[in-house]
């Protein structure tokens, strides 16, 4: 991921929600990339699935996918 920039922008605190939706599936996002101006939301599965791909194009990629675990606890 060494395209993926580390800029300090109002994105860097954004936080998925249970609103967000995968692309894909529409489960829960707990990814997000960024390409450009545009965002694609996936699940943490799709978000595997397609990490490869994305990557060489990603300028950004959140992935918050550990909140799984948090989210089971509570």
């Amino acid at each position: 991921m060494s395209q993926i920039s580390a800029e300090t922008t109002e994105r860097d605190s954004y936080q998925l929600t249970a609103a967000d939706r995968c692309d894909s599936c529409g489960a829960q996002a707990y990814i997000r990339v960024a390409i450009g101006d545009s965002e694609l939301l996936f699940c943490a599965h799709h978000g595997r699935r397609h990490q490869e791909k994305l990557e060489a194009v990603a300028t950004e990629w959140l992935d918050e996918s550990s909140r799984l675990l948090e989210d089971s606890r509570a």
